[in-house]
């Protein structure tokens, strides 16, 4: 039996060590569904209940994994629904390669069904490498190119295969004039600056007695070398949402997340510090950074496109963040350095981690959010993978969840998309099947996406070890975090029609699926029912009706703020709170009229 396109991609996908590829079917990519079966489905095809949902798994593969995430899609429709989880592959720097089928070649230019003209939808989210194959000759080239490509930028790249292409014979190309033949494989590199750029940066950081460092993803493989320069420089970190597991939370110096989700301790440590070291990240808010001129700047990142944009530093250092470090380490002092600048940081760290639990121990009407999230925290197993969604329950991911050494986690850092926090989850199920995860999802999160994918969880629960995935909604039936955006930012009262969303039963549908489910309603239930979800059987669905009242307050309010109770906070305003509950018929009426009652 002759070997067909179709089943020369599998066998090179095999071949790259690909074992799941995330998708969802569509006669597009017929001749590849078919090879599925002859190669008896490997690498494992991973069924997704809608598209989009199959590229998150595929960034959740591979973040969690650090290998390329693989999705596949067919034509026309198929192909346009992984756009959104491919701009997050590649606004967070992740490797991963779709596959999508196209019309016939005899049709293409005709308007034929489900003809979209995919090189340009893709050109720009797959700007790295996009390509159609026409011919056979053209593999295997331009599949190892694509991964090559995916894994060296840490991008999305796309290939585009016709229907009957799939379907033809395969022949290699051959020792010819216009035939690029190809090869396995790629070795590991590391980037390096000079000797010269690395003194220039000890001279900064040296003449430093403020140092402040913060981390992202791209510090992960530099734990202990960015522990010795901080403890060197006696310096604080702060840490990126998409840095958060790289240093453990247990640290005194670790100052917790930046930006409009952090902690007051990383706000003032960038406010005061006089010298910044930035490791691995791109963090774009530069108003969360030190003032212009007050603090001297050296950055290390391993991509030249990205770094030297978030502040004017003096340093710009092109390399991999561990060898960088470990260069750079023996030039640094430690002698003849304060310890106030040091003291004073964990101090901050100290008092903040004491206000969160303050905060979090406010009543609310029924559940404190905030409580939710740090009931959790001392529960977590040590070899933990979470997820956040998008929202406001990112807050309480990035403020409450303490991260220790081994633990992982992530979400849409930078295009911070509604939607990944249950599938990212899936694939980290994927990538880690004996390890615990936990996603936290907001109502409307849940909605979106989570909801549908469950019946996935539930599909494919017996292939993990370890059975434990438990996705906690966080159930206040309201956007809440553009409801507290439009009152920071446009001094606009919760517009209820945009804001408001309908009270969906999330546990009782997780246990139609034959899943866990657990509602509770009563701040006492909360820790008991975290238990519950650690100690089922499979994956589980924990619904905590939750307070949209309660504030995500912002790192540079004052500690007098930031230890005041959420009604306080409020200071009356109409009482908030009582507007978003008590009014909502009204307001519902006023705008819908004769559907109060829905």
């Amino acid at each position: 039996m002759s070997t067909k396109v179709s089943d020369h991609i599998l066998e090179r996908l095999r071949a790259w060590g690909v074992e799941e590829v995330f998708g969802y079917p569509g006669d597009g990519i017929n001749g590849l569904l078919a090879a599925w079966g002859r190669a008896e489905n490997r690498p494992r095809f991973v069924q997704s209940r809608h598209e989009e949902m199959s590229a998150f798994e595929a960034v959740g593969y591979a973040k969690f994994s650090g290998r390329i995430g693989v999705c596949a899609a067919t034509s026309g429709p198929g192909a346009i629904h992984l756009l959104n989880g491919l701009y997050d592959a590649k606004l967070d720097h992740v490797p991963v390669l779709a596959i999508v089928g196209q019309t016939n070649r005899t049709a293409m230019g005709g308007s034929y069904q489900q003809e979209v003209d995919l090189h340009t939808l893709y050109k720009d989210v797959a700007s790295e490498f996009v390509e159609t194959v026409t011919v056979p000759e053209q593999l295997p080239n331009v599949l190892d190119r694509a991964i090559r490509t995916a894994y060296a930028r840490r991008c999305p790249t796309a290939l585009i295969i016709p229907g009957d292409v799939q379907e033809l014979d395969y022949s290699p190309p051959t020792h010819a004039f216009k035939m690029v033949p190809s090869s396995l494989g790629m070795s590991e590199f590391t980037a390096a600056p000079t000797d010269e750029a690395l003194r220039r940066a000890a001279d900064v950081l040296n003449a430093g007695e403020k140092v402040a460092v913060l981390v992202g993803q791209g510090a992960a493989g530099a734990v202990a070398e960015v522990r010795e320069v901080a403890e060197l420089l006696g310096a604080g970190v702060a840490k990126a949402l998409l840095g958060k597991d790289v240093l453990s939370d247990e640290l005194p110096y670790v100052t917790g997340p930046i930006g409009l989700l952090g902690s007051r301790p990383s706000y003032e440590l960038m406010r005061d510090c006089d010298t910044l070291l930035t490791i691995g990240s791109s963090f774009p808010y530069t108003q969360f950074m030190p003032e212009f001129g007050k603090a001297r700047g050296v950055q290390i990142d391993i991509d030249a496109h990205m770094i030297g944009m978030r502040y004017p530093y003096e340093v710009n250092l092109i390399g991999d963040a561990q060898a960088t470090l470990r260069r750079l380490i023996p030039l640094l002092k430690a002698e003849g350095r304060s310890r106030k600048w040091y003291d004073t940081v964990c101090a901050n760290v100290k008092r903040w981690h004491a206000t969160m639990e303050r905060r979090a121990a406010v009543a609310a009407d029924p559940i404190n959010p905030e409580y939710v999230a740090r009931a959790l925290d001392p529960l977590l197993p040590d070899d933990a993978i979470l997820t956040s969604d998008s929202g406001s329950v990112a807050n309480w991911y990035a403020r409450h969840i303490t991260m220790r050494p081994g633990m992982r986690g992530s979400l849409s850092g930078t295009l911070a998309t509604m939607g990944p926090g249950v599938p990212y989850a899936i694939g980290a199920k994927f990538a880690h099947p004996d390890r615990p995860v936990f996603a936290l999802v907001g109502d409307g999160a849940m909605q979106m996406n989570g909801l549908a994918e469950m019946i996935t969880a539930a599909k494919y629960r017996d292939l993990w070890p370890d059975p434990r995935l438990v996705v906690a909604v966080w159930n206040n039936q309201d956007l809440n975090q553009v409801t507290w955006e439009m009152r920071a930012m446009e001094g606009a009262p919760s517009f209820l029609p945009s804001q408001s969303i309908p009270d969906v039963q999330y546990a009782a549908f997780a246990r139609s699926l034959g899943l866990t489910g657990i509602r509770v309603e009563k701040p006492e239930d909360v820790e008991a029912a975290w238990r519950a979800g650690l100690e089922a059987d499979g994956p589980a669905v924990l619904e905590f009706l939750t307070d949209p009242a309660v504030p995500p307050i912002p790192p540079h309010a004052s500690w007098e703020q930031m230890e005041a109770t959420a009604a306080s906070i409020l200071k009356g305003d109409a009482d908030r709170g009582s507007v978003i509950k008590q009014g909502l018929k009204a307001k519902v009426q006023e705008f819908l009229p004769g559907r109060a009652k829905q």
